[in-house]
């Protein structure tokens, strides 16, 4: 996930400080930093297995997958804004400046993986996974069958990202001072339509079937094959993410009088709560003993542009509320923020490896959590002193403006 690695110099990319710097560590987002750490712990928590799971955890688990789309909301504000800036600045976009700053960014330590997997067999986390093709090529998440392959999964949402950005940069240049704020919200509206139109057909067309079968499990392969995966399903975090960077951007005025945090956080949490309700529609899933991001229509359907918008709206009021947040920070959240990208890139891998060492037994209750959780910080923590951060200082080097 880009998210992970976000580009905003004062977000992710400056190097975690030490306790001799703390006072640098205080120029960092506090609201971005907290919803960047509950988006990875929930997506630790879901690839986790139920029996490994503890027992307070397991409703929570359910819902893990709501990572994902926190993340992908935060990381259309943060590109957006990125390149909002740029070329409200300068009246144009570096592509090459960008691109380099995203393979920077994201490349040295998802390769790193990535090599791991394929020369290593013993850390993958499934006994098979995709072709290395598409995930050197970040189009993993097309055409992706679980059954044919599942380890690396979460590679996906990285592609989703890739992807998106890819084009991105274009799209702001193409439709800078041509669109207004009536036309941003008016394809917005048409884009979300589009997406909840498009779900609907693949799943009147490819899931309905199956499911009035009774046939859940091939049922689900194939919801999440050719709805839960492919971008062009899943493009509304991402799109309301850029939205908002754009209205705070180039119209902070109409935000701060019909967009306060009075208004955005409970209408915001309204939204989410909706979205939960769709997920939380089983139908005739009831009792198939899959995740409720696998519903009948309602939420697969409409559920993820809801929960899109409601976190949009939430971020936007945590970010007013910065001056707040600011004075209360959440202990370990800059940790758990910084090594986001790093503990999406291994928290998978590293169970696996538990499991072969210590026994999937001993990693039951309390006890195998916190030995689940110091492995995985201890992993990612060396992937970025030793790639991520070397990474970013060379970057940092070859782009500097003085060169």
């Amino acid at each position: 996930m880009t998210m992970l690695a976000s580009s905003s110099p004062h977000v992710t990319d400056r190097p975690w400080p030490s306790q001799a710097s703390f006072a640098t560590a205080r120029t960092r987002m506090v609201g971005p930093d907290i919803l960047r750490s509950l988006a990875i712990l929930l997506v630790m928590l879901v690839h986790l297995p139920l029996e490994a799971t503890p027992a307070a955890l397991v409703a929570v688990r359910e819902y893990g997958w709501l990572g994902v789309d926190i993340f992908f909301v935060l990381s259309g504000y943060l590109i957006g804004t990125q390149l909002f800036k740029e070329i409200a600045r300068t009246g144009n976009v570096d592509f090459k400046a960008f691109y380099l700053r995203r393979a920077f960014r994201i490349f040295p330590a998802f390769f790193m993986v990535l090599g791991l997997y394929a020369f290593v067999p013993l850390l993958r986390d499934a006994p098979t996974m995709q072709p290395l093709w598409k995930f050197a090529t970040f189009t993993v998440n097309l055409g992706f069958d679980p059954r044919q392959g599942n380890a690396l999964s979460q590679a996906w949402t990285l592609a989703v990202e890739e992807q998106f950005y890819l084009v991105l940069p274009l799209l702001v240049l193409l439709l800078y001072r041509r669109i207004g704020t009536g036309r941003v919200l008016a394809l917005a509206a048409t884009l979300t339509l589009a997406g909840i139109a498009l779900r609907y057909t693949i799943w009147d067309s490819q899931v309905g079937g199956l499911v009035a079968a009774s046939q859940f499990r091939p049922a689900f392969a194939t919801y999440l094959r050719d709805i839960y995966y492919p971008s062009y399903t899943r493009l509304d975090g991402l799109l309301f993410g850029v939205v908002l960077a754009a209205a705070r951007f180039f119209r902070p005025d109409l935000c701060k009088r019909f967009l306060p945090a009075r208004v955005t956080m409970p209408v915001g949490l309204t939204f989410v709560a909706a979205a939960l309700i769709c997920f939380a529609v089983r139908g005739p899933l009831e009792g198939a003993g899959m995740f409720p991001v696998f519903q009948a229509q309602l939420g697969a359907v409409a559920g993820f542009p809801l929960i899109s918008i409601g976190v949009a709206l939430v971020f936007c009021a945590m970010l007013d509320l910065e001056h707040i947040l600011n004075r209360w920070p959440v202990p370990g959240a800059v940790l758990v923020a910084t090594l986001s990208y790093s503990l999406y890139l291994t928290h998978k891998s590293v169970f696996h490896a538990m499991r072969l060492l210590l026994g999937e037994e001993n990693l039951q209750g309390a006890t195998g959590f916190l030995l689940y959780l110091t492995a995985s910080f201890v992993v990612a923590a060396l992937l970025w002193f030793c790639v991520e951060r070397t990474a970013l200082h060379l970057r940092d080097r070859l782009l500097s403006p003085s060169r």
